[in-house]
Order: C-alpha cells, then sequence, then structure tokens
C-alpha cells in the first residue's frame, strides 16, 4: 500500500534500536543496530541519519508506526513516548504496531506467534487472542511463524501503520504481557541525621 507521504517506523523494544521508512513509492529503507543499552540516546540521531540519506526531515512525514512490545520495559517506553511525542508536534498520527502483529504480518491465520521472554518464556499469541507468557517448551495449537530478522520486523512496522493510517487509531500504548520485574528495597530506609 502506498500513502501520500512518507512514513518512519521505529522500534526500540528488543536488544536493537530500528527505523525503517517507507516512501510514497513504495519502497522501504531500513537501519537497524543491534544494542543491550543506550537506545534512548541513539533513536533520535538513527532516525535523522534515515530521513538525511532520502533527503526528507521529520516535517515531510505523514505518519510515524512504532513498535509497542512486548519486550523490555525501558526500551518500549523510549520509542513509545518518542513516537507519540514527535506525531503531536508535526500533528500527525502515531500508530502502535504490537510485535505480534509485526511478525504475523503476511502469513495466512491461524498461526501462533511467539516472542522470546527472559528466564526460558516466551510471549505468545494464538490466531490473534490474547497474549500471554508461556514455557518456550510448551506447544503451540497452531503453526510458529518463524522468527523474522530485526530489519523485516521494523518494514512490517511501518507497512501495517500505513495501512492503519486511514483509519483513527488510539494513541501508541505500551503492550506489557508480564509484570515489572522491579521491586521494593527489602532493607529499612536509611536513618536520616540532622
Amino acid at each position: 500500500m502506498r500513502f501520500d507521504r512518507p512514513v518512519l517506523a521505529f522500534d526500540t523494544s528488543a536488544a536493537h534500536c530500528a527505523a525503517a521508512l517507507l516512501l510514497t513509492d513504495g519502497t522501504v529503507h531500513t537501519r537497524v543496530e543491534e544494542m543491550s543499552k543506550g537506545q534512548a540516546e541513539r533513536l533520535m540521531p538513527l532516525v535523522e541519519e534515515l530521513l538525511a540519506e532520502h533527503g526528507l526531515k521529520m516535517s515531510d512525514l505523514g505518519a510515524i508506526g512504532v513498535g509497542i512490545g512486548p519486550g523490555n520495559f525501558t526500551g518500549i517506553r523510549i520509542s513509545v513516548s518518542a513516537a507519540r511525542g514527535i506525531a503531536l508536534g508535526l500533528g500527525i498520527p502515531a500508530i502502535g504496531v504490537d510485535g505480534f502483529d509485526a511478525r504475523a504480518f503476511g502469513h495466512s491465520a491461524p498461526v501462533t506467534t511467539v516472542i522470546a521472554a527472559p528466564r526460558g518464556q516466551v510471549y505468545a499469541r494464538d490466531d490473534n487472542g490474547a497474549p500471554e507468557m508461556r514455557s518456550a517448551e510448551d506447544p503451540s495449537p497452531y503453526p510458529v511463524v518463524p522468527e523474522p530478522t530485526a530489519h523485516q520486523l521494523i518494514e512490517n512496522v511501518a507497512l501495517i501503520a500505513v495501512e492503519r493510517a486511514t483509519t483513527d487509531q488510539p494513541r501508541p500504548a505500551p503492550l506489557y504481557v508480564r509484570a515489572a520485574d522491579a521491586a521494593p528495597p527489602r532493607d529499612a530506609a536509611p536513618k536520616i541525621l540532622t
């Protein structure tokens, strides 16, 4: 599908910083940098480099697609907040695309999509049902979609965003399948001396 203005997509929900630019001629250009941390500092320079390669600036964009997870809690918040801020500033739509849809894009249903999770588990969704945590060893009721490359995933986010940009979409929000690992400290707070 084509759009009358370029569409930018990005994702930092995994151990990468990824961006895609869908041009009005239908071509998609991607940049992916593997990294376990530092996405907050690298996302905007990566986006600016990708736009500059094609002689574009932010104000040329027609929509923003963003990966909303599941995945790394901090990474999801980085990309979702950046997408919402850019979209608000430019007056264009921001479209959230979850990792399940990005993986299932182009595959015939019914399928099971899985995303690696900590401690030998996966985030899984069967045939567009509710996402859940399960053991990586648990059988799936449907064929499991093969894991695409990070380049293909971010390209799919851009293509899905274009499809959804023609209808009203809710603001992107993080998709969390599990609770946060953070917990309050067990030790008593130190006494403050005056």
